[in-house]
């Protein structure tokens, strides 16, 4: 006789089961009422999980959509699933890959008989074949399968792809999902059928196409397409040197460690990154009427670093800069503004004592001298230590700080004396070819274990503060990323490796009863597929120095 268990509902509701009972068993409405968002998963005991999930303890059960971050990952993967198979019924001989996060959609590159690009009539046909996937709402199953049984599917559906990944899994049994005659390794929860994948758009774009979806607080209205050319153009130029180092997956980068080439592979990478900074330091000589240097990009994205190898190569062309951080100019803790919900909102323009910088900014450039500002980040104020800056006339100035391309963080300098980069971590690694690494993924990891080192702070902290980063990001700092007259991808390729290992022990002290604990179990189940790599491994002037340590720089 099975056991009774007590379910708790999002309502407060208890209900008695049996134990064994699905969570699926436990939805009596396939949507939200308030919203009309379909149902895709659960949250049970703050773990995101599948309708299939088995329940034989007392649980907290709440139900999600893509309203929210749990069920927006479980709608993106599986309409990436979704996508995949489309792409396999109706062209299974092109070359098909899922590269990158562009705005609220998925750049996904598509070749096909030799030939780069989609039609417009090959979008129409593969997104119609899409919809009827969904009208007819097939079946999703998630499957268990041996280790061999997952290495003989894929090797005889050409899927190479997950054969590398698989290559250093040794565990008996392998998750994989199936859709008719199409399956894919498990990356995480996904929905239990086509049917709730409605929502998407295919716009086809440059050697490909966008699949465009509503986000969290847009859906179920997918926006607009609306081309972002600078993060394109990086993103291009990326994908380029990782076809010159030869990686472009995790399973590539494994079998490089495993082969002990992995040194090689990191002088490359770094000096990719040199060639690069030194190109813009060109770009920033070319024009003698150029005095500041305004530096910005999202958090953890390697501005300090990438801005103090950017001061060297300045010197190497000739010029002689200064470098000013605009955290150093934080208003006092007690002054920082708050969200909706009273915490901190360390992202706001206004966490930035604007009109001191700005005196600041305009002593220097009338010759004046002044007091430098130190903030500590532990005791939250702002001191003066003695520190004094004057600017001699042959001198530019390097700002960096996440506001830095906002006209309104130093108003008073004229336009046409700044010269404006946008720095971001862009990785281009994949899991395999249609599941990608979320970008923000290599920020939350460096963040992560650089606000443990130096600052702090637990992973549960720095999580719990992730969406107000997000959402600070998206209100300040991407809507002015096309403004920038360069663009720097601070991402390695082999960092992922580097930071699972440092990640991994902050991340398991997150435990079931904490809110933020399924976010945990996603990011440990996705740095589970990385060969683990020692930190000493980067030179010391690297940007992944500024947050794993042992840089050369001070910070």
């Amino acid at each position: 006789m099975k056991k009774t268990i007590t379910i708790t509902l999002e309502s407060g509701q208890k209900i008695p089961c049996p134990s064994q009972t699905l969570v699926g068993e436990l939805l009596h409405e396939p949507a939200d009422p308030a919203t009309g968002l379909p149902y895709l998963g659960a949250l049970v005991n703050n773990e995101l999980v599948t309708f299939g999930y088995t329940l034989d303890i007392d649980s907290t059960v709440r139900f999600v959509t893509m309203a929210s971050p749990g069920g927006m990952q479980i709608y993106v993967r599986s309409l990436s699933f979704l996508l995949a198979k489309a792409v396999k019924d109706l062209h299974p001989g092109a070359r098909f890959s899922v590269e990158h996060a562009l705005g609220p959609g998925l750049y996904c590159e598509f070749e096909t008989g030799g030939v780069r690009g989609i039609a417009p009539e090959q979008a129409e046909a593969l997104e119609a074949h899409m919809r009827d996937l969904v009208a007819s709402n097939r079946p999703i199953l998630r499957q268990r399968i041996s280790y061999t049984a997952a290495i003989e599917q894929f090797t005889r559906n050409g899927q190479d792809d997950k054969v590398s990944l698989l290559r250093f899994t040794n565990t008996p049994k392998i998750v994989t999902y199936v859709c008719e005659n199409f399956s894919d390794l498990a990356t995480g929860p996904m929905t239990r059928s086509t049917g709730p994948l409605q929502y998407f758009r295919i716009v086809p774009y440059q050697t490909g196409f966008v699949l465009q979806m509503p986000t969290c607080d847009t859906a179920p209205r997918v926006p607009d397409f609306k081309p972002i050319h600078v993060l394109t153009e990086t993103f291009k130029e990326y994908n380029r040197w990782g076809r010159i180092l030869g990686v472009n997956t995790v399973g590539r980068l494994n079998e490089i460690i495993a082969a002990n080439e992995i040194r090689d592979f990191v002088k490359v990478a770094e000096a990719l990154h040199e060639k690069k900074i030194a190109a813009i330091a060109d770009q920033i000589a070319s024009n003698p009427s150029t005095k500041w240097i305004l530096i910005a990009g999202p958090s953890s994205s390697g501005k300090t670093t990438f801005a103090k190898r950017l001061a060297i190569q300045l010197r190497v062309n000739g010029l002689r800069p200064v470098t000013l951080g605009t955290d150093d100019y934080f208003v006092d803790r007690e002054h920082t503004p708050r969200t909706p919900a009273g915490e901190y909102d360390f992202e706001h323009l206004q966490a930035v004592d604007v009109p001191t910088l700005n005196r600041d900014l305009a002593d220097l450039d009338a010759g004046r001298e002044i007091q430098r500002p130190t903030f500590d980040f532990h005791t939250g104020s702002r001191a003066y230590k003695g520190k004094t800056l004057r600017l001699d006339d042959d001198q530019v100035v390097v700002l960096e700080g996440i506001h830095s391309l906002n006209p309104e963080l130093t108003p008073g300098l004229p336009d046409a004396r700044k010269f404006h980069i946008y720095i971001s971590a862009l990785t281009q690694l994949n899991l395999d070819n249609n599941n990608r690494i979320p970008t923000t993924d290599n920020r939350l990891l460096r963040r992560l274990v650089r606000d443990h080192r130096y600052r702090g702070h637990s992973a549960t902290r720095t999580l719990e503060m992730w969406p107000n980063v997000g959402r600070g990001e998206r209100a300040w700092i991407f809507p002015f990323q096309e403004k920038a007259d360069a663009v720097f991808n601070s991402a390695l390729d082999y960092e992922l490796a580097i930071l699972s290992v440092l990640a991994r022990p902050l991340l398991s002290e997150i435990k079931p009863h904490q809110p933020v604990y399924a976010e945990a179990r996603r990011m440990l189940e996705f740095l589970s597929h990385f060969i683990p790599l020692a930190a000493d491994v980067p030179p010391p002037v690297s940007i992944i120095r500024e947050f794993v340590g042992g840089s050369d720089f001070d910070y």
